[in-house]
């Protein structure tokens, strides 16, 4: 039974853009509604390219071993979640707390919306927040 699925991220070095966009491509691949929520962090990341980029030794070491695995780094199963439907979204709010006006971020972002509309668009869904 699809469904509607959130998930919300504040950070995106490898471990939690790695959860994830591993999750949220399998859950658009099951024919599932999928949402990504960024914010601070994450939507930093995500702006400027970072999304999924190792920070920390252990994180290296998982990245290392994942490319010998032949697995797909987190930004691009995120770009491939796109290519099935799943939407990049942020708070507007939130954007502007980071330093972003939102029309700056239509590259990034699916979408902008206000709190209101992302509360209410939660309603039934399940959720995860990394």
């Amino acid at each position: 039974m699809a469904g509607r699925v959130f998930f919300f991220l504040q950070h995106a070095t490898y471990e939690p853009a790695f959860q994830a966009s591993s999750m949220g491509i399998t859950a658009a691949a099951m024919g599932d509604e999928v949402y990504f929520v960024f914010a601070f962090d994450a939507l930093r990341a995500l702006v400027d390219g970072r999304f999924g980029q190792p920070e920390r030794e252990v994180e290296h070491a998982e990245h290392a071993r994942g490319e010998a695995l032949g697995v797909p780094a987190p930004a691009k199963m995120l770009e491939e979640a796109r290519g099935l439907g799943a939407k990049v979204i942020a708070c507007d709010t939130t954007v502007r707390l980071c330093g972003y006006e939102p029309d700056a971020l239509r590259a990034a972002l699916d979408e902008v919306m206000g709190l209101a509309s992302l509360w209410r668009l939660t309603q039934g869904a399940r959720m995860l927040s990394l």
